[in-house]
């Protein structure tokens, strides 16, 4: 039986840049999810399905998506997570901007800029016992 190789991780060129952060990096859904004291704040993926999905994804609200787009124009919603303008936001890896649109963003998440991160919802721990178990 082959084991299966670990993915690498996207853009390894962010990790570089945020070293001076204590970052923890979780699989999720086929990518990579950055937390920062608690707080997931980036997503790096880069993967066959959906392509022009990927990129850099930025944990945010919409409330401060004006000003971030100030400083980091491409940033745009995600379609996979719905319709319309979603509190999540991506820098695309098909950007002409892509680096130093990411350069921004690390420097944000270094700054603990508040307009950067979100604390992810917790989520009900399933019973290992069989429903039969309990009657």
């Amino acid at each position: 039986m082959k084991s299966a190789a670990k993915k690498p991780l996207p853009f390894p060129f962010v990790l570089d840049l945020l070293a001076e952060r204590p970052l923890v990096v979780r699989p999720m859904f086929g990518s990579f999810a950055l937390y920062d004291a608690g707080k997931i704040v980036l997503v790096l993926r880069k993967r066959p399905q959906h392509p022009s999905m990927n990129g850099v994804w930025v944990a945010t609200t919409r409330e401060h998506h004006p000003s971030l787009r100030r400083i980091i124009p491409c940033l745009r919603s995600i379609p996979l997570l719905g319709k319309g303008e979603t509190q999540w936001q991506m820098v695309a890896e098909e950007e002409e901007e892509f680096e130093s649109s990411v350069m921004t963003l690390c420097r944000l998440v270094l700054g603990r800029d508040p307009r950067i991160g979100t604390v992810p919802k917790v989520r009900a721990k399933r019973s290992k016992r069989s429903p039969r178990a309990s009657q």
